[in-house]
């Protein structure tokens, strides 16, 4: 292999392994969002097991600004 090739093919592959890892951290950026819409549901669930579907929607109530 000449030099000129296999800088060629380690410009490509550094292209492809940039593109791979952006996606993987996009991918885990997503699942970080997912992962506290869970935590804020089980915290109300909590609340309301806890506490009472009253005390629970009072809670929401709070949280929400109403």
């Amino acid at each position: 292999m000449t030099q000129e090739n296999v800088e060629t093919r380690f410009a490509v592959h550094e292209a492809v392994c940039a593109e791979r890892y952006q996606k993987i951290e996009d991918r885990l950026n997503d699942g970080s969002k997912r992962m506290k819409n869970i935590e804020i549901m089980l915290y109300i669930i909590i609340a309301a097991v806890l506490l009472g579907p009253g005390a629970a929607a009072m809670f929401i109530k709070k949280l929400i600004g109403l």
